[in-house]
């Protein structure tokens, strides 16, 4: 254990895209409530997931990380927890039975609640307000009251999140992840080629599992039929919540921020010398590294040293987002560079950040087209460097929405209208999920026969 850290010495460094309270005392009463509050996860489920994710760096699982680019209090409904993890569910079933590649399963969900923003404040009709960043800190209408950061909203993101685990851990665990249900995972919206595809390989796995029956395997006996893992994860922004969900495990007497299994630092605060650095450093969790263009491989290789000094199989997982138009021209220096350190990693790409553009028709949007490249370039650099692409991070959602462009469902700058409902980022709809799903298993299962032919010569 670090003897000069604690789960408060991030005060002593700058913290930047961090709200100001305009009451303090409210803010630190809200957070000692919440220093009582039981864990939203445990110690030995982070350390499981640590463990799949070194098999992950190793070459013998794939990680997929998806959910919510930002998750409200308005939208909060079982329905929509039990939609996205259906599509994830779809997706790494898609992936297995593809590709014949354990799947580590982990959510953007039960604690994304917190943005950086571009700029600090938004400015409609000479008013300017704070911006908008995530409803565990403001609100999103336009007046003064919504806008400033409000400390009770911590309370209620906690009570949301510990909710959302419950009705999780009921579906991972209760029945709802059983195969011989895989026919009950279909959305009801989705009726294209990819519903099809998904239907067509849900009878394979139905013949599958009577096959095994009839050899006298009881698939109701058997865990891994019946149940999945599935982990939580978020970017680790808003620090105070964070320290206050800060405790030391019992078993191991080491610190775990019990708010998420796996906590990631964004490209705009991963400084070396900076607050989130500070924090992350302390804590025992499996830990995510947003990697964008404005990366400095020295200043990474530094990060690594503070988060990862023992450099643990499974610690850190370094998420990619470059943009299809500079990850070919950026990522092979980093993975070449980080290789050669002998650091050890997992490798996923984030598609979604550095494809965003602006419609014809004033929306935020992400083309499939875009991001499909972005993951094909990264398989294809990792193939070059000799590194395995462990995974992806996507934003994405089970509701029927109109956000990106493209996919099976030819959804159009015209379409974007329809069904936009994203609080912040576009995201992928089911649908268009599910198709990319398909594709990374041909990704996948590519890689997989390369590096069996390269092994065999």
């Amino acid at each position: 254990m670090n003897n000069n850290w604690s789960p408060s010495s991030w005060r002593k460094k700058n913290a930047l895209h961090m709200p100001q309270y305009l009451d303090e005392k409210h803010l630190n009463k809200t957070l000692e409530k919440i220093s009582k509050f039981p864990p939203l996860v445990f110690a030995g489920e982070a350390r499981v997931l640590k463990e799949k994710l070194s098999d992950v760096s190793k070459g013998k699982a794939f990680m997929l990380q998806g959910g919510d680019c930002a998750e409200s209090f308005a939208d909060f409904h079982p329905d929509n927890i039990r939609d996205t993890f259906k599509v994830i569910l779809q997706m790494a079933v898609v992936l297995t039975f593809g590709a014949s590649c354990p799947i580590v399963k982990v959510g953007r969900i039960a604690g994304q609640f917190a943005k950086p923003r571009s700029s600090a404040t938004e400015k409609i009709n000479n008013i300017e307000l704070e911006s908008y960043k995530g409803d565990i800190i403001n609100g999103i209408d336009f007046n003064e009251k919504d806008r400033n950061p409000d400390p009770n909203r911590l309370v209620q993101a906690y009570n949301q999140s510990a909710s959302t685990l419950n009705l999780l851990r009921a579906f991972s665990q209760g029945g709802f992840a059983n195969l011989n249900k895989i026919h009950q995972w279909n959305l009801n919206f989705v009726k294209d080629e990819n519903a099809t595809k998904f239907t067509e390989m849900s009878n394979r796995i139905d013949e599958c599992l009577s096959f095994m029956q009839a050899c006298g395997i009881n698939g109701n006996s058997v865990r891994q039929l019946n149940e999945t893992d599935f982990f939580t994860s978020h970017e680790a922004l808003l620090l105070q919540y964070e320290e206050a969900l800060t405790r030391i495990d019992s078993t191991s007497g080491k610190w775990y921020d019990v708010s998420a299994h796996m906590l990631w630092v964004g490209d705009r605060t991963r400084q070396l010398d900076g607050a989130h650095i500070e924090f992350l450093k302390g804590i025992e969790n499996p830990i995510g590294i947003k990697v964008g263009p404005s990366t400095k491989t020295d200043e990474l290789l530094k990060i690594l040293d503070v988060l990862n000094p023992n450099n643990e199989s499974g610690k850190i997982t370094l998420i990619c987002r470059m943009g299809h138009e500079k990850v070919g021209s950026m990522l092979p220096n980093i993975v070449n560079t980080i290789h050669k350190s002998g650091k050890d990693v997992v490798w996923t790409c984030d598609p979604m950040h550095g494809n965003t553009i602006k419609s014809n028709t004033g929306y935020k949007t992400r083309p499939l087209k875009d991001i499909i490249s972005e993951i094909h370039q990264f398989f294809q650099i990792h193939r070059s460097e000799g590194t395995y692409p462990g995974g992806v991070h996507l934003e994405m959602t089970g509701q029927d929405v109109t956000e990106c462009m493209g996919g099976l469902q030819e959804i159009t700058d015209q379409d974007l209208q329809n069904r936009y409902h994203t609080y912040c980022d576009p995201r992928l709809n089911a649908s268009q999920s599910l198709e990319l799903a398909f594709l990374l298993s041909d990704f996948l299962k590519e890689e997989k026969l390369l590096s069996k032919q390269s092994s065999n010569l």
